[in-house]
């Protein structure tokens, strides 16, 4: 898959799933690992799908985010309450690399695409979603919110009736990596896009969630191929 000359995209995934070494697993709980307060059931099969269509570099921890919340910034309530040896050991060495890895390419003279691939819950404090797709971008970055409207379009025009919407079931703008990175890197350097799957699916019926994951991929490609074209 090509790019345009100046673009660069990565490809994330903070919480890929619900691992605790053996000397933390006393630190967390494990009736909560295999919920959606463990990990993002789905994400990092995507995020490595995206991978291998486009040839992008990965960023991703399978630690559960019950030990280490890697999708918040620092200076973040979650993040204070980590223990030392936690943040040396997983965060700040995976906020580094994908840090270095933006800031490669933007010195390069590449405007980077970086997608954060989650999934979430389907009912929420009793509260059923039904959004199925959610694509989550900063409104006052005219590059993200244009990226993310022909994404929804690509995925419409092959399946109408799949439910996308924009900063749903979370707005693009709360503070997460991505939000970070846009507040180090200029707008038309860099796009932090972050993709929300309904986790009905990828605990769902295995050949509609093939189907999504393939959809997902193709529509993807499609939207690349639009930049450079």
């Amino acid at each position: 898959m090509s790019l345009p000359r100046t673009d660069y995209l990565i490809v994330s995934c903070e919480h890929g799933g619900n691992r605790v070494p053996s000397h933390f697993r006393k630190l967390v709980s494990k009736s909560l690992l295999a919920s959606h307060r463990g990990y993002d059931p789905g994400a990092l099969v995507v995020a490595r799908d995206f991978a291998a269509a486009t040839g992008a570099p990965l960023f991703y921890s399978t630690i559960s985010r019950l030990l280490v919340e890697l999708n918040r910034p620092p200076g973040h309530p979650l993040v204070s309450t980590m223990r030392a040896e936690v943040l040396e050991r997983y965060y700040f060495p995976y906020w580094r690399a994908v840090e270095a890895s933006v800031d490669r390419a933007v010195k390069r003279g590449r405007r980077v695409l970086h997608l954060s691939v989650h999934s979430f819950t389907p009912r929420l404090l009793g509260v059923r979603r039904t959004t199925d797709i959610g694509l989550l971008f900063d409104p006052r970055r005219r590059r993200e919110a244009r990226f993310c409207d022909r994404w929804r379009e690509a995925l419409w025009a092959r399946a109408p009736r799949l439910c996308v919407r924009h900063n749903d079931p979370y707005h693009g703008a709360t503070d997460s990596l991505v939000s970070s990175l846009r507040n180090k890197f200029a707008a038309d350097r860099y796009l932090g896009i972050a993709l929300e799957i309904n986790q009905r699916f990828p605990r769902g019926d295995a050949r509609r969630w093939r189907a999504l994951r393939r959809l997902l991929r193709i529509t993807l490609v499609e939207v690349l191929a639009l930049r450079a074209g």
